[in-house]
Protein backbone atom coordinates (compact mmCIF):
# COMPACT_ATOMS: atom_id res chain seq x y z
CA UNK A 1 0.00 0.00 0.00
CA UNK A 2 1.37 3.17 -0.93
CA UNK A 3 1.64 6.29 1.05
CA UNK A 4 2.72 10.21 0.27
CA UNK A 5 6.43 9.31 0.68
CA UNK A 6 6.12 5.91 -1.63
CA UNK A 7 3.26 6.72 -4.21
CA UNK A 8 5.08 6.54 -7.60
CA UNK A 9 5.86 9.99 -9.55
CA UNK A 10 3.35 11.05 -11.85
CA UNK A 11 3.75 11.41 -15.69
CA UNK A 12 0.98 13.72 -17.03
CA UNK A 13 -0.51 13.14 -20.31
CA UNK A 14 -2.42 15.95 -21.03
CA UNK A 15 -1.07 19.74 -19.44
CA UNK A 16 -1.06 22.99 -21.51
CA UNK A 17 1.47 25.50 -22.16
CA UNK A 18 0.95 29.49 -22.82
CA UNK A 19 3.23 30.57 -25.37
CA UNK A 20 5.75 33.08 -24.43
CA UNK A 21 5.58 36.38 -26.40
CA UNK A 22 8.39 35.76 -28.82
CA UNK A 23 8.08 32.10 -29.64
CA UNK A 24 7.14 33.32 -33.57
CA UNK A 25 8.76 36.68 -33.62
CA UNK A 26 12.08 35.26 -32.59
CA UNK A 27 11.57 32.78 -35.76
CA UNK A 28 9.55 34.12 -38.47
CA UNK A 29 11.06 35.84 -41.50
CA UNK A 30 11.21 39.59 -40.73
CA UNK A 31 8.89 40.13 -43.72
CA UNK A 32 5.80 38.67 -41.58
CA UNK A 33 6.34 40.71 -38.35
CA UNK A 34 3.63 42.80 -39.21
CA UNK A 35 1.16 39.82 -40.06
CA UNK A 36 2.96 36.96 -38.14
CA UNK A 37 1.69 35.81 -34.35
CA UNK A 38 3.03 38.64 -32.07
CA UNK A 39 1.59 39.41 -28.50
CA UNK A 40 0.05 42.94 -28.01
CA UNK A 41 -1.50 44.31 -24.43
CA UNK A 42 -4.63 46.08 -25.25
CA UNK A 43 -8.06 46.19 -23.35
CA UNK A 44 -10.84 43.92 -23.69
CA UNK A 45 -14.05 46.43 -23.97
CA UNK A 46 -16.30 43.83 -24.89
CA UNK A 47 -16.89 39.70 -23.18
CA UNK A 48 -20.23 37.47 -24.89
CA UNK A 49 -21.24 34.01 -24.49
CA UNK A 50 -23.43 33.09 -27.81
CA UNK A 51 -23.39 29.62 -28.77
CA UNK A 52 -21.22 27.41 -26.24
CA UNK A 53 -18.45 30.40 -27.38
CA UNK A 54 -16.57 33.02 -25.56
CA UNK A 55 -16.28 36.16 -27.82
CA UNK A 56 -14.34 39.03 -26.89
CA UNK A 57 -13.55 42.68 -28.34
CA UNK A 58 -10.19 44.37 -28.09
CA UNK A 59 -10.80 47.71 -27.08
CA UNK A 60 -9.98 50.67 -29.55
CA UNK A 61 -7.88 53.88 -28.40
CA UNK A 62 -9.03 55.05 -25.99
CA UNK A 63 -11.84 52.86 -24.84
CA UNK A 64 -12.97 51.57 -21.62
CA UNK A 65 -12.15 47.94 -21.09
CA UNK A 66 -9.77 45.53 -19.16
CA UNK A 67 -6.00 45.06 -19.80
CA UNK A 68 -4.92 42.03 -21.45
CA UNK A 69 -2.72 40.32 -23.31
CA UNK A 70 -3.99 39.42 -27.04
CA UNK A 71 -1.92 37.21 -29.89
CA UNK A 72 -2.70 39.11 -33.28
CA UNK A 73 -1.78 37.22 -36.53
CA UNK A 74 -3.41 38.47 -39.59
CA UNK A 75 -6.87 39.78 -38.92
CA UNK A 76 -7.36 37.26 -36.04
CA UNK A 77 -7.50 38.65 -32.03
CA UNK A 78 -6.80 36.05 -29.51
CA UNK A 79 -7.46 37.39 -25.66
CA UNK A 80 -5.86 35.26 -23.02
CA UNK A 81 -7.92 34.46 -20.35
CA UNK A 82 -7.94 33.28 -16.72
CA UNK A 83 -9.58 29.32 -17.44
CA UNK A 84 -6.41 29.16 -19.34
CA UNK A 85 -3.79 29.79 -16.14
CA UNK A 86 -5.64 29.08 -13.58
CA UNK A 87 -2.95 27.33 -11.55
CA UNK A 88 -2.66 29.04 -8.08
CA UNK A 89 -5.86 30.62 -8.60
CA UNK A 90 -8.71 29.58 -5.85
CA UNK A 91 -11.64 27.83 -8.16
CA UNK A 92 -14.62 30.86 -6.99
CA UNK A 93 -11.88 33.02 -8.76
CA UNK A 94 -11.44 31.28 -12.05
CA UNK A 95 -13.43 33.02 -14.59
CA UNK A 96 -13.44 33.69 -18.86
CA UNK A 97 -11.80 37.32 -17.69
CA UNK A 98 -9.15 38.66 -19.50
CA UNK A 99 -5.64 38.40 -18.21
CA UNK A 100 -2.06 39.61 -19.34
CA UNK A 101 0.96 37.64 -18.98
CA UNK A 102 1.77 39.55 -15.60
CA UNK A 103 -1.46 37.59 -14.39
CA UNK A 104 -0.47 34.30 -14.43
CA UNK A 105 2.54 31.39 -12.56
CA UNK A 106 5.61 31.82 -14.64
CA UNK A 107 5.20 28.05 -14.67
CA UNK A 108 2.82 28.79 -17.36
CA UNK A 109 5.35 29.54 -19.59
CA UNK A 110 8.91 29.05 -18.54
CA UNK A 111 10.89 25.74 -18.43
CA UNK A 112 12.56 26.18 -15.16
CA UNK A 113 9.13 27.41 -12.92
CA UNK A 114 7.34 24.55 -14.85
CA UNK A 115 9.87 22.03 -13.29
CA UNK A 116 9.55 23.79 -10.21
CA UNK A 117 6.07 23.66 -9.88
CA UNK A 118 5.98 19.90 -11.63
CA UNK A 119 8.04 19.29 -8.29
CA UNK A 120 5.26 20.67 -6.05
CA UNK A 121 2.81 18.43 -7.33
CA UNK A 122 4.77 15.22 -7.39
CA UNK A 123 5.30 14.92 -10.98
CA UNK A 124 7.78 13.81 -12.95
CA UNK A 125 7.12 14.46 -16.74
CA UNK A 126 4.86 16.38 -18.73
CA UNK A 127 3.14 16.35 -21.77
CA UNK A 128 2.28 19.61 -22.75
CA UNK A 129 -0.80 20.98 -25.74
CA UNK A 130 -0.61 24.78 -27.14
CA UNK A 131 -2.74 27.26 -26.16
CA UNK A 132 -2.86 30.46 -28.96
CA UNK A 133 -2.64 27.01 -31.74
CA UNK A 134 -5.22 25.75 -30.00
CA UNK A 135 -5.06 22.06 -28.70
CA UNK A 136 -4.24 20.73 -32.49
CA UNK A 137 -3.37 23.53 -34.31
CA UNK A 138 -6.68 24.65 -35.39
CA UNK A 139 -5.60 28.30 -35.18
CA UNK A 140 -2.84 27.85 -38.47
CA UNK A 141 -5.42 25.91 -40.50
CA UNK A 142 -7.74 28.82 -40.33
CA UNK A 143 -4.65 31.19 -41.80
CA UNK A 144 -5.64 32.37 -45.17
CA UNK A 145 -1.55 32.64 -45.83
CA UNK A 146 -0.62 28.62 -46.02
CA UNK A 147 2.73 29.66 -46.84
CA UNK A 148 2.88 31.70 -43.08
CA UNK A 149 1.27 29.08 -41.59
CA UNK A 150 3.40 26.09 -42.70
CA UNK A 151 6.04 28.30 -41.29
CA UNK A 152 4.08 28.82 -37.73
CA UNK A 153 3.32 25.22 -37.36
CA UNK A 154 7.23 24.73 -37.91
CA UNK A 155 8.45 27.56 -35.39
CA UNK A 156 6.19 26.29 -32.95
CA UNK A 157 7.18 23.03 -32.51
CA UNK A 158 11.10 24.31 -32.72
CA UNK A 159 9.97 26.47 -29.45
CA UNK A 160 8.78 23.54 -28.17
CA UNK A 161 12.08 21.11 -29.42
CA UNK A 162 14.69 23.66 -28.62
CA UNK A 163 13.52 25.55 -26.05
CA UNK A 164 10.45 24.54 -23.87
CA UNK A 165 11.54 20.38 -23.96
CA UNK A 166 15.52 21.13 -23.77
CA UNK A 167 17.60 20.30 -21.34
CA UNK A 168 14.80 18.45 -19.06
CA UNK A 169 16.31 15.30 -19.05
CA UNK A 170 12.60 13.70 -20.80
CA UNK A 171 10.74 15.64 -17.69
CA UNK A 172 8.96 18.05 -20.42
CA UNK A 173 7.55 15.95 -23.52
CA UNK A 174 7.58 17.57 -26.80
CA UNK A 175 4.37 17.39 -28.08
CA UNK A 176 4.41 18.66 -31.24
CA UNK A 177 1.60 20.12 -34.30
CA UNK A 178 1.27 19.74 -38.38
CA UNK A 179 -0.41 21.54 -41.00
CA UNK A 180 -3.90 20.32 -40.88
CA UNK A 181 -4.51 21.90 -44.34
CA UNK A 182 -2.25 19.41 -46.29
CA UNK A 183 -2.38 15.73 -45.17
CA UNK A 184 1.66 15.30 -46.86
CA UNK A 185 3.08 18.64 -45.42
CA UNK A 186 1.72 17.00 -41.89
CA UNK A 187 3.20 13.33 -42.66
CA UNK A 188 6.60 14.87 -43.28
CA UNK A 189 6.47 17.17 -40.41
CA UNK A 190 5.78 13.69 -38.02
CA UNK A 191 8.64 12.23 -39.76
CA UNK A 192 10.92 15.59 -39.44
CA UNK A 193 9.70 15.77 -35.37
CA UNK A 194 10.12 11.79 -35.19
CA UNK A 195 13.64 12.27 -36.04
CA UNK A 196 14.59 14.08 -33.02
CA UNK A 197 12.69 12.74 -30.49
CA UNK A 198 8.88 13.55 -30.83
CA UNK A 199 6.56 10.22 -30.06
CA UNK A 200 3.21 12.12 -29.88
CA UNK A 201 1.61 14.50 -32.29
CA UNK A 202 -1.37 16.67 -31.77
CA UNK A 203 -4.85 15.94 -34.00
CA UNK A 204 -8.26 16.89 -34.46
CA UNK A 205 -10.83 14.35 -32.81
CA UNK A 206 -13.45 14.94 -35.42
CA UNK A 207 -11.70 16.36 -39.01
CA UNK A 208 -15.30 17.32 -40.24
CA UNK A 209 -16.07 19.56 -37.65
CA UNK A 210 -12.71 21.29 -38.84
CA UNK A 211 -14.70 21.53 -42.44
CA UNK A 212 -11.34 18.32 -43.29
CA UNK A 213 -12.02 14.84 -44.40
CA UNK A 214 -13.45 12.19 -42.33
CA UNK A 215 -11.38 9.46 -41.27
CA UNK A 216 -14.06 7.03 -43.29
CA UNK A 217 -12.70 8.61 -46.26
CA UNK A 218 -13.50 6.40 -49.67
CA UNK A 219 -9.59 7.65 -51.24
CA UNK A 220 -7.75 7.43 -47.64
CA UNK A 221 -6.91 10.85 -47.49
CA UNK A 222 -4.89 10.90 -44.05
CA UNK A 223 -3.23 7.61 -45.23
CA UNK A 224 0.03 9.43 -45.46
CA UNK A 225 -0.49 11.14 -41.78
CA UNK A 226 -1.48 7.97 -40.49
CA UNK A 227 1.32 5.40 -41.81
CA UNK A 228 3.96 8.51 -40.70
CA UNK A 229 2.86 8.44 -36.87
CA UNK A 230 2.60 3.83 -37.23
CA UNK A 231 5.98 4.00 -38.96
CA UNK A 232 7.83 6.35 -36.58
CA UNK A 233 5.63 4.80 -33.31
CA UNK A 234 4.25 8.56 -32.96
CA UNK A 235 0.86 8.33 -31.03
CA UNK A 236 -2.17 10.65 -32.25
CA UNK A 237 -3.40 12.71 -28.88
CA UNK A 238 -6.56 14.20 -29.29
CA UNK A 239 -7.46 16.68 -27.11
CA UNK A 240 -11.07 17.18 -26.28
CA UNK A 241 -12.36 20.73 -28.11
CA UNK A 242 -9.60 19.80 -30.62
CA UNK A 243 -12.56 19.87 -32.86
CA UNK A 244 -13.44 23.87 -32.03
CA UNK A 245 -16.84 22.39 -31.36
CA UNK A 246 -17.70 21.16 -28.09
CA UNK A 247 -21.27 19.85 -27.24
CA UNK A 248 -23.97 21.45 -25.74
CA UNK A 249 -28.36 21.28 -25.97
CA UNK A 250 -28.62 24.98 -27.45
CA UNK A 251 -26.94 28.50 -27.71
CA UNK A 252 -28.20 29.75 -24.76
CA UNK A 253 -27.50 27.06 -23.00
CA UNK A 254 -24.65 28.00 -20.34
CA UNK A 255 -21.10 27.04 -20.26
CA UNK A 256 -21.38 24.40 -17.46
CA UNK A 257 -23.77 22.00 -19.72
CA UNK A 258 -20.77 21.99 -22.97
CA UNK A 259 -17.95 21.69 -20.20
CA UNK A 260 -20.41 18.88 -18.84
CA UNK A 261 -20.89 17.26 -22.03
CA UNK A 262 -16.71 17.44 -23.39
CA UNK A 263 -16.32 13.65 -23.33
CA UNK A 264 -19.22 12.90 -25.85
CA UNK A 265 -16.80 14.42 -28.35
CA UNK A 266 -14.46 11.65 -27.66
CA UNK A 267 -17.28 9.37 -27.25
CA UNK A 268 -17.83 10.07 -30.84
CA UNK A 269 -13.60 10.14 -32.04
CA UNK A 270 -13.62 6.60 -30.23
CA UNK A 271 -16.21 4.93 -32.13
CA UNK A 272 -14.86 6.89 -35.51
CA UNK A 273 -11.92 4.99 -35.39
CA UNK A 274 -12.90 1.43 -34.16
CA UNK A 275 -15.34 1.61 -36.85
CA UNK A 276 -12.71 3.19 -39.57
CA UNK A 277 -10.59 -0.15 -40.59
CA UNK A 278 -7.62 2.04 -39.83
CA UNK A 279 -6.40 -0.71 -36.91
CA UNK A 280 -6.37 -2.96 -39.47
CA UNK A 281 -4.51 -1.16 -42.13
CA UNK A 282 -2.30 0.52 -39.90
CA UNK A 283 -1.25 -2.39 -37.58
CA UNK A 284 0.85 0.00 -35.51
CA UNK A 285 -1.21 3.01 -35.59
CA UNK A 286 -1.84 4.30 -31.64
CA UNK A 287 -4.55 6.66 -30.45
CA UNK A 288 -4.92 8.64 -27.54
CA UNK A 289 -7.65 10.70 -25.68
CA UNK A 290 -6.70 13.57 -23.65
CA UNK A 291 -9.16 14.54 -21.05
CA UNK A 292 -11.47 12.89 -22.02
CA UNK A 293 -12.05 11.34 -19.07
CA UNK A 294 -12.50 7.31 -19.07
CA UNK A 295 -16.33 6.61 -17.36
CA UNK A 296 -17.91 6.77 -20.69
CA UNK A 297 -15.72 3.55 -22.47
CA UNK A 298 -17.25 0.76 -21.23
CA UNK A 299 -20.23 1.78 -22.69
CA UNK A 300 -18.92 2.37 -25.89
CA UNK A 301 -17.14 -1.13 -26.31
CA UNK A 302 -20.17 -2.99 -25.33
CA UNK A 303 -22.40 -1.04 -27.71
CA UNK A 304 -19.91 -1.03 -30.56
CA UNK A 305 -19.15 -5.09 -30.29
CA UNK A 306 -22.90 -5.16 -30.13
CA UNK A 307 -23.75 -3.05 -33.46
CA UNK A 308 -20.45 -4.88 -35.13
CA UNK A 309 -22.22 -8.41 -34.23
CA UNK A 310 -25.64 -7.82 -34.69
CA UNK A 311 -25.52 -5.52 -38.14
CA UNK A 312 -22.76 -6.43 -40.02
CA UNK A 313 -25.04 -7.15 -42.95
CA UNK A 314 -25.59 -3.23 -43.25
CA UNK A 315 -23.46 -1.46 -41.26
CA UNK A 316 -20.53 -0.90 -44.07
CA UNK A 317 -17.93 -2.37 -41.66
CA UNK A 318 -18.25 -6.34 -42.20
CA UNK A 319 -15.48 -5.77 -44.91
CA UNK A 320 -12.91 -3.42 -42.53
CA UNK A 321 -13.66 -4.30 -39.38
CA UNK A 322 -12.06 -8.18 -38.63
CA UNK A 323 -12.53 -8.45 -35.26
CA UNK A 324 -14.90 -6.77 -32.17
CA UNK A 325 -13.83 -3.12 -31.72
CA UNK A 326 -13.54 -3.78 -28.30
CA UNK A 327 -9.64 -5.64 -29.11
CA UNK A 328 -9.33 -3.06 -31.05
CA UNK A 329 -9.29 -0.63 -28.37
CA UNK A 330 -7.34 -2.47 -26.12
CA UNK A 331 -4.38 -2.90 -28.78
CA UNK A 332 -4.48 0.91 -29.97
CA UNK A 333 -6.08 3.24 -27.56
CA UNK A 334 -5.05 5.31 -24.42
CA UNK A 335 -8.08 6.99 -21.91
CA UNK A 336 -6.73 9.49 -20.03
CA UNK A 337 -8.23 11.39 -16.47
CA UNK A 338 -7.70 13.32 -14.20
CA UNK A 339 -10.45 12.70 -11.62
CA UNK A 340 -13.22 10.11 -12.83
CA UNK A 341 -14.03 7.45 -10.03
CA UNK A 342 -16.97 5.83 -11.96
CA UNK A 343 -14.05 4.90 -14.55
CA UNK A 344 -12.19 3.81 -12.10
CA UNK A 345 -14.74 1.21 -10.88
CA UNK A 346 -14.98 0.09 -14.34
CA UNK A 347 -11.55 -1.00 -15.01
CA UNK A 348 -12.19 -4.21 -15.75
CA UNK A 349 -14.17 -3.35 -18.70
CA UNK A 350 -11.50 -0.58 -19.89
CA UNK A 351 -8.17 -2.54 -19.19
CA UNK A 352 -6.05 -1.22 -17.13
CA UNK A 353 -3.37 -1.43 -19.36
CA UNK A 354 -5.09 1.63 -21.53
CA UNK A 355 -5.93 3.78 -18.99
CA UNK A 356 -3.10 6.97 -17.90
CA UNK A 357 -3.35 9.93 -15.61
CA UNK A 358 -2.95 13.40 -16.02
CA UNK A 359 -2.97 17.05 -13.75
CA UNK A 360 -3.85 19.68 -16.53
CA UNK A 361 -1.81 22.48 -15.42
CA UNK A 362 -2.66 25.00 -15.49
CA UNK A 363 -6.27 24.82 -16.74
CA UNK A 364 -9.40 25.71 -14.56
CA UNK A 365 -9.61 21.86 -14.01
CA UNK A 366 -6.43 21.62 -13.15
CA UNK A 367 -5.51 19.27 -9.70
CA UNK A 368 -2.38 21.36 -9.24
CA UNK A 369 -0.78 21.46 -6.27
CA UNK A 370 -2.91 18.39 -5.41
CA UNK A 371 -2.35 15.94 -7.86
CA UNK A 372 -0.72 13.50 -5.16
CA UNK A 373 -3.61 13.91 -2.33
CA UNK A 374 -6.42 13.74 -5.44
CA UNK A 375 -4.20 10.20 -7.25
CA UNK A 376 -4.59 8.77 -3.42
CA UNK A 377 -8.39 9.74 -2.93
CA UNK A 378 -9.81 8.28 -6.34
CA UNK A 379 -7.62 5.07 -6.18
CA UNK A 380 -7.99 3.85 -2.72
CA UNK A 381 -8.49 0.12 -3.28
CA UNK A 382 -6.74 -0.55 -5.99
CA UNK A 383 -3.57 -2.88 -5.77
CA UNK A 384 -0.08 -1.00 -6.36
CA UNK A 385 0.47 -2.82 -10.10
CA UNK A 386 -2.36 -1.20 -10.84
CA UNK A 387 -1.87 2.09 -9.75
CA UNK A 388 1.56 2.22 -11.22
CA UNK A 389 0.12 1.45 -14.33
CA UNK A 390 -1.94 4.22 -14.50
CA UNK A 391 0.20 7.53 -13.13
CA UNK A 392 3.24 5.99 -14.66
CA UNK A 393 3.92 3.04 -17.03
CA UNK A 394 1.29 3.19 -19.21
CA UNK A 395 2.39 6.64 -20.55
CA UNK A 396 6.06 5.59 -20.17
CA UNK A 397 4.67 2.66 -22.94
CA UNK A 398 2.56 5.32 -24.52
CA UNK A 399 5.07 7.62 -25.31
CA UNK A 400 8.46 5.54 -25.70
CA UNK A 401 9.88 7.42 -22.55
CA UNK A 402 12.96 6.49 -21.22
CA UNK A 403 12.58 7.65 -17.36
CA UNK A 404 12.70 4.15 -15.98
CA UNK A 405 15.38 3.02 -17.82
Amino acid sequence: MFDTTTFPKIISVDDHVIEPPTVWSDRLPVKYADVGPRMVRNKVAEMSYVGGVFSYREANAGEEGTWCDWWHVEDLRYPLTRVMAAAGIPRENVTISPITMDDMRKGCWDQKARLADMDVNHTEASLSFPTFPRFCGQTFLERQDKVLADLCVKAYNDWMFDEFCAGTNGRLVPLPIVQLWDVNMAAEEVRRNAARGAHAVCFTEIPPFLGLPSIHDADGYWDPFFNACAETETVVSMHIGSSSKMPSTSADAPAAVGSTLTSMNAAMSLTDFLMSGLFERFPRLEVAYSEGQIGWIPYILERADKVWEDNSAWGGVADKVKRPPSEYYREHVYGCFFDDPVGLKNLDAIGVDTVTFETDYPHSDSTWPDSLEVAMRIMDGLDDETIVKIVRSNAIRMLRLDLDK
